[in-house]
């Protein structure tokens, strides 16, 4: 029995389109927000800018600035997520573990900005992590894996015409399964 590769190819399209359609409306529409998060304040908050470009403030003077922000929720060193301290700017944005941002300045140690910080959730969406840790894994790569596939067959579903034209114009060049 002969297999149609062109028909086995489509019904793959139609099928496997099926399965990946919403993670890949996930990715898509989560990767359009991460692409603006720098443009767009609601997302993920501007950096401000601090007084120094050398930190001044100790570890302890950082702490004690963000455990006045009742936003951020921070008792103690275990309610930080991490600091991202950037010299060039001359601040430090430390994350608390419930998605507040508060950005401190490293000259004077008072506080610049505190913000609601949107882009790592988004981000544990993007890549399946929110829903459960196993979704990463078991939805989100096999998708990533259909959706090569149906690229690289769609891409032969496209040349596929212009190869057969070509053949039929040059009748001595041999089909690439007669070689």
């Amino acid at each position: 029995m002969k297999i149609s590769w062109k028909r086995f190819n489509r019904k793959t399209h139609y099928w496997a389109s099926l399965f990946i359609a919403a993670p890949l409306l996930v990715v898509i529409a989560t990767g359009i927000l991460l692409l603006l998060k720098k443009e767009v304040a609601w997302i993920q908050p501007p950096s401000q800018k601090g007084t120094g470009k050398v930190p001044a403030v100790s570890f302890e003077t950082i702490f004690q600035a963000v455990a006045g922000v009742p936003s951020a929720g921070i008792a103690s060193w275990d309610d930080i997520d991490r600091l991202d301290v950037q010299p060039s700017k001359g601040l430090v944005k430390v994350r608390s573990h419930n998605r507040w941002e508060v950005q401190v300045d490293l000259g004077s140690g008072e506080v610049l900005q505190t913000a609601y910080r949107r882009s790592d959730l988004i981000e544990s969406i993007h890549d399946g992590s929110f829903f459960h840790p196993a979704a990463k894994f078991w939805i989100f790569l096999p998708a990533a894996v259909i959706l090569l596939l149906m690229w690289l067959t769609g891409i032969y579903l496209f040349l596929q015409p212009f190869l057969a034209s070509r053949r039929r114009q040059n009748p001595d060049t041999p089909s690439p399964g007669n070689r």
